[in-house]
């Protein structure tokens, strides 16, 4: 199950990132964490931004609402993803992932 936590402005969520993937994509759940491939390197801030928008694209958020929290430079990650419910997160990761499975 991937680890999401309540925050007042949102949720928060652990990502697995691979960073010099084949394709920027999210694969799954990896030890309670989304994984998200990218195709950046990881230098000076690259990778980050690209699961941002990765996750923005999958989850069908604004940018905006996709910040990361903790994990810069780890490929282990926390992002708060404002405006958004645990249950309504947990739907829209229901629905990237079945995408993702096609």
């Amino acid at each position: 199950m991937i680890e999401i936590e309540p925050h007042c402005e949102g949720v928060v969520l652990s990502v697995r990132a691979q960073t010099r993937a084949a394709a920027n994509a999210v694969r799954g759940e990896v030890n309670g964490a989304l994984k998200v491939s990218v195709t950046q390197v990881a230098e000076k801030g690259k990778a980050n931004r690209a699961i941002i928008e990765v996750l923005a694209e999958a989850l069908e958020l604004r940018r905006s609402q996709v910040q990361i929290i903790s994990g810069r430079t780890s490929t282990q990650k926390r992002f708060l993803i404002r405006g958004v419910s645990s249950a309504q997160l947990l739907q829209k990761l229901a629905a990237a992932l079945a995408e993702q499975a096609r």
